[in-house]
């Protein structure tokens, strides 16, 4: 009887384990899905174009807004790009110690601008990207020289070459390799800190690049975006705006998400912090009546989300309006 009691309890604890297992897989990919569409929001908006324009002309350097879930080379076919790195991409040894290094050095940035250097001598760098409290992504630049390359590096890199089965002639890899951008240790400096500033800027625009994109979507989506926008300094549901548009509560969920990146409670969370800081700018209306004015049940939840999604408290975010 104990052996069956326990061979049950095992089996029981097993289950619970695989579910459990199988929940946080769905969930990362869940969290993975959301995060490409925040990054695909940002890097849309016209912000970021202007931006990574901007930054290219000034710097010659190719930059890229990744996911934190991603699996691909940054710089690939970007403006910019380095004419060796182009070179490697061509074969699946060279591109998977490309991805190694992009792997390593996004591990480490994510809490601030870290900088690594691939097996041919190139740096790349990264600073973290934020969501309100949530990493999304990282903003990179690199294939670039800190220190000019020399001869003897490149024969280095010629013996690379052949590990990897790229092949190109010696002089296309010696054009290609030399051809590469060399940066002082004072532009390399002043580059990460560009980038650090510009992910800042986009961390507190993030929330209004979002709503407001221009991306494609379902029809029904789009009545459900109005029907919020509308109906927002009232108490809405998801049923309630469900039924607006003709669709369960259960596929409406899903395909919401889906198509925004967020889910409804917290989109309409968001559209509503947007309105109340606007109504922050009128000194004569109390955070009290401009939470209740855009659609809060009570202050303190206000103050709450206000705080999640912008970094500070509506308070703080006032002062800091009519301090300048």
């Amino acid at each position: 009887m104990q052996t069956i009691i326990a061979s049950t309890t095992n089996e029981a604890v097993a289950e619970a384990s695989r579910c459990k297992t199988e929940t946080l897989a769905a969930n990362n990919h869940e969290n993975g899905n959301t995060n490409r569409a925040l990054v695909d929001a940002l890097v849309n908006s016209k912000i970021y174009r202007e931006y990574e324009r901007a930054f290219g002309d000034l710097t010659g350097l190719p930059i890229a807004l990744q996911p934190v879930e991603t699996w691909q080379l940054p710089h690939h076919n970007k403006r910019n790009e380095n004419p060796f790195c182009s070179l490697m991409s061509q074969k699946s040894r060279a591109c998977a110690a490309c991805l190694q290094t992009q792997e390593k050095l996004c591990h480490n940035a994510a809490e601030g601008a870290q900088t690594v250097t691939c097996p041919v001598g190139l740096s790349d760098s990264a600073v973290p990207v934020w969501m309100s409290d949530r990493l999304i992504g990282f903003l990179q630049i690199g294939q670039v020289f800190r220190k000019k390359p020399t001869a003897t590096q490149f024969e280095k890199v010629v013996k690379l070459c052949k590990e990897w089965g790229v092949e190109a002639n010696r002089e296309t890899l010696k054009n290609a390799f030399f051809a590469g951008k060399v940066v002082s240790q004072k532009e390399h400096d002043s580059a990460i800190k560009l980038l650090t500033i510009f992910a800042q800027h986009l961390s507190m625009v993030s929330n209004q690049v979002f709503i407001q994109r221009e991306n494609a979507e379902p029809p029904v989506i789009a009545k459900a975006r109005a029907y919020i926008h509308e109906h927002q300094t009232e108490e809405l549901s998801l049923t309630q705006v469900a039924k607006a548009v003709n669709m369960s509560s259960y596929y409406f969920c899903k395909m919401f998400k889906k198509i925004t990146g967020i889910n409804f409670t917290d989109y309409v969370a968001r559209i509503r912090i947007e309105k109340s800081k606007n109504l922050l700018l009128n000194p004569n209306l109390r955070v009290s009546e401009i939470a209740f004015e855009v659609g809060f049940q009570s202050l303190t939840h206000f103050n709450r989300v206000f705080k999640k999604i912008l970094g500070q408290s509506p308070t703080e975010y006032r002062a800091q309006l009519f301090a300048h």
